[in-house]
């Protein structure tokens, strides 16, 4: 399938800062993409050198085959939502629904027809009457899409739309833009720094830092598969391991060497020869805490470790336990009533546990940890006090 939006190759810098650094990307009509980063990445750049309200130092952007850099903002059939919706006070919804049709002179009957038919869109056909101070923030974020809809743009861009909204009512609108989408079919490119939101609601999403894209695919490949460390810390938790192949043990897996922590096995996805350096991932729910020493078997990691600190979610318990030199973030999923059940306290000796091929390599190693253990949570998409310790170091 041909790429219904075209970035190549652009860039755009302010001064010494590349906010936007030869970046190249497609995104295929229909689909709900987004582009994930910290702030300051230069994703919301990217979206506004598509809207045309950026011009790009250098490089290309093309509209379902037609190149529009070089169009003005009104001649592009895309409509963008903003972070604070853009709703003019003194208009009711109804009006500022019809507000693009008003200022293209439209009929006013093919108008109200149109704003009736948004309405009914976002479930507010009995609001229409109302101003945008008598409505609520969810309902503010209907609005702001009915009246970007109304233009039948060929792309929507929405640019951090949930931000101001509380993590209850996030949650909801998530759906609703889900349930929109399937309704209008046109393309969504969704501008989040919040992991949860992105991997929710996209079909595929591209993970940028400093201007770079580290990483595109779907939600379950940038999970499951990140490329470097940087996506691996950024997209959940993640424990590192730096170390060497030791040993071909058979045609799949790998003994390496880890300096500081004990050797483990894991699965050679990249066809790494003895000797070769190693950068490896572990996701903390891919670990198993227990007080007794698991049996184990052959493809099965097995080690011991003392209970550094824990905090308890409610539907979890994440730990962070000493093993040697290295301490790692593991997150235990209650899946039974654990009243009954005594809980595993800080200060005792576990045994950690977890399946060879469950580590990932990492092609490269980005040197995320001091980056985005600074982050404050807001810009990580946090949502647990604990969750971003498993992207700190995890040595020493």
């Amino acid at each position: 399938m041909a790429d219904f939006v075209e970035f190549d190759n652009l860039s755009r810098h302010y001064g010494a800062v590349r906010a936007v650094d030869g970046v190249s990307f497609g995104v295929r009509k229909g689909e709900i993409y987004s582009l994930l980063g910290p702030s300051g990445c230069g994703k919301t750049t990217l979206l506004r050198m598509l809207a045309g309200f950026e011009r790009p130092d250098a490089g290309r952007v093309r509209l379902d085959g037609v190149d529009i850099t070089d169009l003005p903002p009104h001649r592009r059939k895309v409509n963008t939502i903003f972070q604070n919706y853009a709703l003019f006070p003194h208009l009711t919804v109804s009006q500022n629904i019809a507000f693009g049709l008003v200022m293209a002179r439209r009929p006013r009957r093919e108008i109200d027809d149109e704003v009736d038919k948004m309405l009914t869109l976002i479930q507010m056909r009995d609001q229409g009457h109302k101003r945008p101070d008598q409505i609520s923030g969810g309902q503010k974020q209907r609005v702001a899409i009915a009246r970007a809809l109304i233009n039948k743009p060929q792309v929507l861009l929405l640019d951090e739309p949930l931000a101001a909204l509380d993590l209850k009512l996030r949650q909801k609108m998530l759906i609703e833009l889900d349930l929109v989408h399937d309704e209008v079919g046109i393309t969504f490119i969704y501008v989040t720094h919040d992991q949860g939101e992105a991997m929710s609601l996209a079909d595929r999403l591209a993970v940028m830092n400093q201007g770079r894209i580290e990483q595109i695919g779907t939600p379950t490949e940038i999970y499951e598969t990140p490329r470097s460390s940087f996506v691996a810390a950024f997209i959940g938790d993640s424990n590192f391991f730096e170390g060497k192949v030791a040993e071909l043990v058979d045609e799949e897996r790998v003994r390496l060497t880890i300096d500081g922590f004990p050797d483990v096995l894991a699965y050679n996805d990249k066809k790494l020869k003895v000797g070769d350096l190693v950068y490896l991932s572990l996701r903390p729910e891919k670990l198993q805490i227990s007080r007794e020493r698991p049996l184990g078997y052959g493809v099965t990691n097995v080690i011991e470790a003392r209970v550094d600190d824990l905090i308890y979610l409610g539907s979890q318990t994440k730990f962070w336990v000493r093993a040697e030199e290295y301490r790692l973030a593991v997150v235990q999923q209650h899946n039974r009533f654990m009243l009954e059940q005594q809980a595993i306290r800080w200060g005792e000796t576990v045994w950690i546990q977890w399946h060879a091929d469950d580590g990932f390599m990492l092609e490269r190693y980005s040197e995320p940890d001091e980056q985005l253990l600074g982050m404050p949570p807001e810009m990580l998409g946090e949502t647990d006090p604990g969750s971003r310790e498993g992207t700190g170091p995890t040595r020493g």
